[in-house]
Formats: structure tokens, C-alpha cells, sequence
């Protein structure tokens, strides 16, 4: 069930592409609120608001902000012609998308001449804080020459606006292009699924590296199987079919007060060890010796050696001080690099590795 609450805008916080932050009086309480501009129209000051109030009064990770469902007062939306595939399907909010896998699209043919990713680096990332990691040292280790991708499942947020990481990280030149997936919307490019999006990528975006991770919200209920992250198995599976090579990124932590993912997360390891059916590179960072004895027992244990190929190697991306530099923060569940120093490491390298894997950035029938 949804609760919904009237309120009105007192003033706008902040605008970027497709979203606009406001402050709302509801409930008697001046809070912060999030419009999807491509949802629900521009929004102004004194305008009267229904808003989605449930994550917030359930105390969830939206980042105390609730939801702009409908604008009152609001003179008719309406849609451009191009465009027949519907995401957010069969809801009050299912919202037209013209993907590139149509007949309508312009990049139709492109998809439709692909054979193989010829062994495209993909990096298939667990979490979306991981996302500013791997593009800022694939960027260090080609001195900003190569092209990336972002590739975002529908695994959490749904709107690409949400994510002001991938925003910046786009404005500052170190993503080329966005592609959303599944029911994820709002990127530089729409796709039904992982497959013709990661297609699109290769032929249209012409990548040289493609990442893909879910958005800000990871889903988890503390049992084996029931996290959105178990998508990482899947993906990897996809990469594969598709003749590309994949990179597996661990989550790590020896600072998370759950023991699930203490070390190597059990996302991980389920993820890697039961659905992955087909082989990944794992980059591990270099470990002191009491953590490495952890993480090498927990992989081996998994058939984590069995089935990928582990490397590890020290970080010398120079990820974090590019990011430091552009004014980027990251943090993952409220932690930075200085508390996750071994988690934030794990995506760094990767990018690297992706950047060094060969002669990635001159693969045939390009």
C-alpha cells in the first residue's frame, strides 16, 4: 500500500537533468521531496502536491525524502510520438520509452547487424557505490582516452535521475553514455533488457568498457537468496553469451557490523558460486594477512577458485585522489574509503585491470 499525503512546495532545493528537489510543507512539517520532471511535469514554488510519504515514515534508505506523485493544478502532459515500449508497466506511472531495440529506433539496423562483443571488458559491479570507483581509474589507467558505459539494471531505483553519483559522474566526462534496462528509465539510451543493452553499448555507444550495476537501493532481506544483487550471477552468464569478458567485482568489508558480510558479503559469494554458471575475473585487492586468510577460506569454500579466475593485485589506480579532485564523495552504507578501504580498492581495480585486459581497446570487427 502507498501513503499519501497533500502538501505544498515552499521552494525548490535543487534542479539537474530530469529531476527537481523540493521543500514541502506536509503534515504540519517542512521536509524534502523528489519530482521526476519526465514523470510528472516541472514543478514550481506554491504548487499543491500529492506525495508519495511511505519509505520515509518507515524510516527506508530514500534519503529522507519522499515523492512527487502528482502535480495538482497542472495544465495536460502529454508524449511525443516516438516510442511504443511502456516501463513501470501497468501502473498509474508506466511511462514511454523508445528503446533501441524498435523499429522505430534509428539505431535498429545497428542492433540488428551485432554478432559478438568480441570480448569487450564488462565489469559487473554489486552495488552502485561502487560505479564511481571503476569509470575514475579506467579513466586514470588511459589518461581519459577510452570510452565507458554505464549500464543500469533495474535491480534498485528505477529512475536514473535518482543517482546524483552517476550525474556527476557523466558531467565530468568520465561516463560517455547511460543506458537503462529493464524497467530502469531515463538513461542516454532505453533497452528492454541486459542483453540488447549491453548490445547497445558495443555497437552503438561503441564502449570500450562497459559497467554494469543496479542503482542506489540495493534489496536484501538477510536470507541466501533474497537480494537484488544476486543479479551479478546472471549478468555474468549474459556477458558471456554475448562473447564479452567478465569482471566480477566482490563486495568487501571488514567494517560491516552484520557478519553476513563480513570479509567476502555472502552476496558475493551466492552470487559468484551458485548462479554464475560461466566464468568471471574476481579482482581482489592486495590483503593484510589476517584478512586474506578470511577471504581466501570463504572463496574457496564457495568454489569461488574453481569456477573464475581470482587476481589480486594492489590498487595503483589513483581512483579515489581523481575523484577527490572532481569533488565527488563516495560512501557505501554510510562508510567511506577510509572505514571500506578494501571495498572501494576492489572497484578501483577493476576499472584498471579492465583498461590493461589486452588489447582491449582495438577489438576486431569494431
Amino acid at each position: 500500500m502507498i501513503r499519501s499525503r497533500r502538501g505544498k512546495v515552499e521552494r525548490i532545493l535543487k534542479r539537474r537533468t530530469n529531476l527537481t528537489e523540493v521543500l514541502v510543507t506536509v503534515e504540519g512539517k517542512q521536509e524534502k521531496a523528489i519530482n521526476y520532471d519526465d514523470l510528472t511535469g516541472e514543478i514550481t514554488e506554491g504548487a499543491e502536491v500529492i506525495l508519495n510519504t511511505t519509505a520515509l515514515r518507515l524510516g527506508l534508505g530514500t534519503g529522507g525524502r519522499h515523492f512527487v506523485m502528482h502535480i495538482l493544478d497542472q495544465d495536460d502532459l502529454d508524449v511525443s510520438y516516438w516510442g511504443h515500449i511502456m516501463k513501470l508497466r501497468y501502473t498509474p506511472w508506466q511511462v514511454k520509452c523508445l528503446t533501441v531495440e524498435e523499429e522505430d529506433s534509428f539505431h535498429r539496423w545497428k542492433m540488428e547487424q551485432f554478432t559478438s562483443l568480441n570480448g569487450m571488458p564488462v565489469i559487473i559491479a554489486p552495488l552502485h557505490s561502487l560505479v564511481p570507483l571503476v569509470v575514475a581509474a579506467f579513466s586514470q589507467a588511459l589518461k581519459g582516452k577510452g570510452k565507458i558505459a554505464y549500464l543500469m539494471t533495474d535491480g534498485a531505483a528505477l529512475p536514473l535521475a535518482f543517482s546524483e553519483l552517476v550525474y556527476l559522474l557523466q558531467e565530468k566526462g568520465l561516463i560517455e553514455k547511460t543506458i537503462t534496462v529493464g524497467h530502469a528509465f531515463g538513461g542516454d539510451l532505453e533497452a528492454v533488457n541486459v542483453y540488447t543493452g549491453l548490445i547497445a553499448a558495443y555497437e552503438i555507444v561503441e564502449a570500450d568498457v562497459v559497467v554494469v550495476a543496479m542503482g542506489p537501493g540495493i534489496v536484501g532481506t538477510g536470507t541466501q537468496y533474497g537480494f537484488t544483487g544476486i543479479e551479478q550471477g546472471e549478468i555474468i552468464n549474459s556477458v558471456n553469451i554475448l562473447g564479452g569478458k567478465p569482471l566480477a567485482i566482490p563486495r568487501l568489508s571488514f567494517a560491516d557490523p552484520r557478519s553476513r558480510h563480513q570479509g567476502v558479503s555472502h552476496h558475493t559469494l551466492t552470487a559468484l558460486g551458485k548462479i554464475a554458471l560461466t566464468p568471471a575475473i574476481v579482482p581482489l585487492p592486495a590483503l593484510a594477512i589476517e584478512k586474506r586468510e578470511l577471504v581466501q577460506e570463504q572463496l574457496l569454500t564457495a568454489g569461488i577458485f574453481e569456477k573464475h579466475q581470482v587476481m589480486e593485485m594492489e590498487d595503483c589506480s589513483g581512483a579515489l585522489e581523481l575523484l577527490g579532485e572532481l569533488g565527488i564523495k563516495v560512501s557505501t552504507m554510510g562508510r567511506g574509503p577510509q572505514e571500506e578501504k578494501e571495498f572501494f580498492q576492489a572497484g578501483a581495480i577493476a576499472g584498471w585491470l579492465a583498461a590493461n585486459l589486452g588489447e582491449c581497446l582495438s577489438t576486431p570487427g569494431r
